[in-house]
């Protein structure tokens, strides 16, 4: 068994998902803590040396505010969604510049009936998204060697957005278009549910981080970071 996620905190988030007001979080808030809170932040603070292993640039922030755990609590002021609650948990090994700059990160999704690893940049603002496309313009060969790694594409499909015209500057016909028109740069690797309760989960996760590394490696680069 795992010693972070247990079945109640799948239990809790089927729950949650069931009853997303304030009413029902407030009398159960104190098992929101002991089955997710605690947990993921029991889970980053072993994620550590993991990532100082294989991606040293790579913070993992057990901290209950403002670290790698994110916040529970939905933005619903621009969004007809007035539910209160995120139904997942959402764990974000930000890069140690990513206060400052869009930078790559790794994520973990953790719901009650989908859980996935995702290893890149999710809507990078329009100064990092010139420069990821720059860097594939000026270097299409490297780009391609780490989005098409055989390890990277076993595990990962890349996800995200994409436009339906060619960005400003360049051209239909660019033999990279279809890597320009992207507004995200994502990899995503679907997990089973239960994966999560197995021994050794940090191994599990961070096997998964690892296998993303050339793809990281080309994002760090076309944003001006180390990696």
């Amino acid at each position: 068994m795992s010693e972070f996620f247990t079945d109640s905190t799948f239990t809790f988030l089927r729950e949650l998902a069931a009853n997303n007001n304030r009413d029902w979080f407030n009398d159960n808030k104190a098992r929101y803590e002991s089955e997710v809170r605690e947990p993921s932040l029991a889970f980053i603070r072993a994620m550590g040396p993991e990532l100082a292993r294989f991606a040293p640039h790579f913070v993992a922030v057990d901290k209950k505010v403002g670290g790698s755990l994110m916040r529970i609590y939905r933005d619903v002021r621009y969004s007809k969604n007035k539910m209160p609650y995120k139904t997942n948990i959402g764990i974000q090994f930000r890069h140690e510049l990513g206060k400052d700059i869009h930078a790559p990160g790794f994520y973990l999704h953790i719901e009650a009936h989908e859980v996935f690893v995702g290893a890149g940049i999710w809507h990078p603002d329009g100064e990092t998204l010139k420069k990821i496309r720059s860097y594939i313009d000026a270097h299409p060969t490297r780009w391609q060697d780490g989005r098409d790694d055989a390890g990277f594409i076993k595990a990962y499909h890349l996800a995200g957005d994409s436009l339906l015209r060619a960005p400003k500057g360049y051209e239909v016909d660019h033999p990279m278009i279809e890597d320009l028109k992207r507004k995200d740069f994502i990899g995503i690797a679907p997990l089973m549910p239960e994966l999560l309760l197995q021994d050794d989960l940090t191994g599990l996760i961070s096997s998964y981080f690892e296998t993303a590394k050339p793809f990281m490696q080309q994002l760090c680069r076309a944003v001006g970071v180390q990696y």
